[in-house]
């Protein structure tokens, strides 16, 4: 912790251990656990995102019996005491569960804490900051155990010792971060209803020959007419659009396998490309920028498609701009270059990819020729450009706020130690909110 005297006077000196207890949770048992949404949803540290709060994919599914008292609310407070990478990325961070859409219910898995807060009066999302902070960050990986997997306890995250900001600017700090996140939220959300909006169009177009059916049958029209135009007006007896060809991955689009650079080349201070070695840095569409290579030897364009070919095989992204792949990444292009009609054509063969998840001695993988060799229907040209041009504007307003929710984790990074050192006062928090809504 900080000197206290450089602190504001009226904020007092306490341990988490004062303000909250942290309950483990419980042993599901493995053989009820599943990839699949049967059930309700495990919570795992995977579900944690790095610096702090909730990833609402990856989900693991239970459909064993448990103790009721099991089951996670909407607005829990909840930590990670186990990090499942080498790198410990997610390990102490905490997360808000957010509003539960589904059916499905969240449970507290024996790796998660659940946060109880002892004073009622006190702000959950201000604790939530606090450790979200770089202080606690620190002291919790400096107390783990473990050598390949870190672990803490309820016991080493609560000594934690911090300067507690009184009531007042407990609620403004907790809003002027939870403004910005909230907006990072929100766009998050809009760009999964904008993604979904698109798949759903590839789908119908490409995997269920909607609009050749809808033909056959003599259906009205439910696209304009320029595009009506362009669907055949039967299938084949192969059962696909009469003229659409069945091809290989080599025949329809350039593969590009990465290859890692020498180690020494790395850097996580910004020189050179953006690197992946594998999908470790995978998020929703792009990764995330954290090493770079100033040699690199295998490269990938803007907005070409990244996969993952070693475990985990058929993880998909999409460049945000040019980078350096290591051997854990492919990338793709269809060879008209349409990078939109690439990226969703690449999501209808990842349960291809997938299966070879369970090939190799040690863990699973697919090599170029496997890849090159797996087979994809190829529609007319005209129509994957028809579709490009459908759906371009889509994926761009993705990318539009996709950058908009870096700044704002960046502003948001910026100002979180400034406010929990008291830097940044409450007498500032009208200026502040004009400059970040």
């Amino acid at each position: 912790m900080k000197k206290t005297s450089s602190y504001p006077n009226d904020w007092r000196e306490v341990t988490l251990a004062d303000l909250v207890d942290i309950t483990h949770g419980f042993p599901f048992k493995g053989e009820f656990i599943n990839d699949k949404p049967q059930g309700d949803i495990l919570l795992t540290p995977r579900n944690f995102t790095i610096g702090g709060g909730f990833k609402s994919n990856k989900f693991k599914y239970y459909s064993g019996s448990f103790p009721e008292e099991y089951i996670l609310s909407d607005g829990d407070l909840i930590v990670s005491m186990t990090d499942l990478s080498k790198q410990s990325d997610t390990l102490g961070y905490p997360a808000i569960l957010p509003v539960n859409q589904g059916s499905h219910r969240y449970l507290h898995n024996q790796r998660i804490g659940k946060i109880h807060i002892k004073d009622p009066s006190l702000e959950t999302r201000y604790i939530y900051y606090v450790m979200c902070g770089h202080e606690y960050r620190s002291e919790v990986l400096a107390s783990s155990t473990g050598t390949a997997i870190k672990h803490t306890s309820p016991s080493r995250i609560k000594k934690f010792r911090f300067r507690l900001a009184p009531p007042p600017e407990q609620r403004a700090i907790s809003y002027i971060l939870g403004t910005l996140d909230d907006k990072i939220e929100s766009n998050r959300r809009m760009n999964e209803t904008l993604e979904a909006m698109a798949q759903a169009i590839f789908k119908d177009w490409f995997i269920d020959f909607a609009p050749v059916k809808a033909k056959m049958a003599g259906h009205e029209p439910y696209l304009s007419p320029e595009l009506w135009e362009l669907f055949p007006n039967s299938l084949d007896e192969e059962g696909k659009p009469a003229g659409w060809e069945i091809c290989m991955v080599r025949d329809c689009f350039t593969l590009t396998m990465g290859q890692s650079p020498p180690s020494e080349t790395y850097n996580e201070n910004g020189d050179g490309l953006p690197f992946f070695q594998g999908s470790t840095d995978f998020g929703f569409r792009y990764p995330k920028n954290r090493k770079y290579c100033t040699d690199p030897s295998r490269i990938a364009e803007k907005n070409y498609t990244l996969v993952s070919v070693r475990a985990p095989v058929g993880d998909i992204n999409k460049a945000l701009g040019k980078c350096c792949i290591g051997r854990g990444v492919a990338a793709l292009c269809h060879k008209s270059g349409n990078s939109s009609y690439t990226y969703y054509s690449t999501w209808r063969i990842q349960q291809k990819l997938r299966e070879y998840e369970d090939t190799g001695t040690v863990f699973g993988s697919i090599n170029k020729k496997q890849f090159e060799t797996l087979s994809i229907l190829q529609p007319s040209a005209n129509i994957i450009v028809a579709f490009e041009s459908l759906i371009c504007p889509i994926d761009d307003y993705i990318r539009k706020n996709f950058m908009e929710n870096l700044t704002l984790t960046q502003t948001r990074d910026l100002i979180l130690p400034k406010l929990l050192s008291g830097e940044i006062r409450i007498s500032d928090f009208e200026k502040i909110l004009e400059a970040i809504v």
